[in-house]
């Protein structure tokens, strides 16, 4: 099956409550695969259980990828904790293994970055790990810059890559 008749299979939209169980099995699973569960990371999020309600104000926003009824993936922004006020940051992103390689991390990634300039947002944090070097590929193609220390207050002190991007250019 070709990848572009596999990729009409999966839909991108707005998270609703009823896929908050879906969307927190996609962080449960997806940290582990790449050692990304102890003390530090976003798996212990308090907000990876309540998503819906997380991403519901007019500063943020949480996009989920369902395929056959099942969500597959998910990414979000929202105002970065303990940044300026023309600044966000990328949150909880994550594919499991049938949603990569179809172009649906571009297609999140695009779907957030215009999302948050319309919302008003001139730059973009995000945090990741090192091991996550596909994520770090798709985030450098799209604009991000590797920044040499962490922004805001975030809680995630086990990440050691992070990224920025301004989004005044038209993301």
């Amino acid at each position: 099956m070709s990848s572009s008749r596999a990729r009409a299979d999966f839909t991108l939209r707005k998270i609703k409550k009823s896929d908050e169980s879906g969307m927190a099995y996609v962080i449960q699973t997806v940290m582990p695969e790449f050692g990304c569960s102890g003390p530090g990371f976003a798996i212990h999020d308090s907000e990876v259980g309540e998503m819906y309600d997380a991403y519901r104000g007019k500063d943020r926003a949480y996009y989920v990828v369902e395929h056959k009824g099942r969500i597959v993936g998910g990414a979000g922004f929202a105002p970065l904790e303990g940044g300026k006020q023309a600044e966000c940051e990328l949150r909880k992103m994550y594919l499991l293994p049938e949603a990569r390689g179809l172009g649906l991390g571009d297609e999140l990634l695009h779907t957030c970055l215009e999302s948050a300039q319309k919302t008003g947002y001139a730059f973009c944090y995000l945090e990741t790990t090192s091991r996550m070097l596909q994520a770090q590929r798709l985030y450098e193609k799209f604009g991000f810059q590797k920044l040499t220390a962490p922004m805001g207050n975030t809680g995630h002190f086990a990440c050691d890559a992070w990224y920025g991007k301004t989004l005044a250019d038209g993301s």
